[in-house]
């Protein structure tokens, strides 16, 4: 399938969620119904963009069915390998249609609920990025132990206090963007890794782009292991002092 060209009508805004998936099996046919629910019922227009990295568990057999099932919303956008959430989100720009794009997880840590609550900030205030927040509001992470609850505040406060870019959740990946804002921060970032989340944040805040924060309860995944490990947390401390060094 070549990549799509995106929406200019005058008409209604188009939504395109982005959902890199690995070994999603078990959640992506629910986290499907959750969208196609939120979307209908709000009388907007979307659109799901799966990309899976060869998954071995039999995702992209189900996401093959939910393209039949949810035929025109779903499309799927597999890639041959591992290749990282980064790269899956530039992939996934290139099919999607949307003037709005939707980041997010499949595993339910961020649920569909909050997505008409981050539409309704950015209508609001005309906002380049809309994201979601554990640490400010309500909002709130359930179902971690004290351990990874204090590595990801911890996580938080160390890039807050080098890098001050305003923002209260810099490693939250639950976040709408306008699509040229997403298109020009891709072509100025260079991470791609776990860091790219607060590279992306971090950028858009230098180049003076607005950013409105929605308070969101984060749960930890329903089914499946966690992508995260040790690897990951030093590869954040480094870009965490890169980013300081560069911007």
């Amino acid at each position: 399938m070549a990549p799509a060209k995106s929406s200019k009508s005058s008409g209604k805004a188009l939504y395109s969620v982005i959902l890199p998936t690995f070994n999603e099996r078990q959640n992506l046919p629910i986290i499907t119904w959750l969208l196609n629910r939120t979307f209908t019922e709000q009388n907007l227009d979307w659109e799901l963009v799966i990309v899976d990295d060869g998954s071995p568990d039999g995702t992209q057999d189900v996401a093959k069915q939910l393209v039949k099932v949810y035929a025109p919303h779903v499309q799927l956008q597999p890639r041959t390998g591992k290749l990282g959430l980064g790269t899956a989100y530039v992939h996934g720009l290139k099919f999607a249609r949307g003037n709005y794009i939707i980041i997010m997880d499949a595993d339910f840590s961020h649920h569909p609920k909050f997505i008409p609550q981050m539409i309704e900030k950015q209508r609001q205030g005309n906002y380049d990025i809309v994201t979601g927040t554990r640490y400010a509001g309500d909002g709130g992470v359930y179902g971690w132990d004290l351990k990874r609850k204090l590595t990801s505040k911890g996580a938080n406060i160390f890039a807050d206090t080098v890098l001050r870019p305003g923002v209260s959740d810099l490693t939250g990946s639950f976040r709408l963007y306008k699509r040229a804002v997403l298109e020009k921060l891709f072509e100025s970032t260079d991470a791609r890794g776990f860091t790219m989340q607060m590279a992306l944040a971090v950028t858009a805040k230098a180049k003076g782009l607005s950013i409105g924060e929605v308070p969101i309860s984060f749960v930890d995944r329903v089914y499946g292991d966690s992508k995260l490990g040790g690897e990951e947390i030093v590869e954040y401390a480094k870009g965490v002092l890169q980013l300081w060094w560069t911007t």
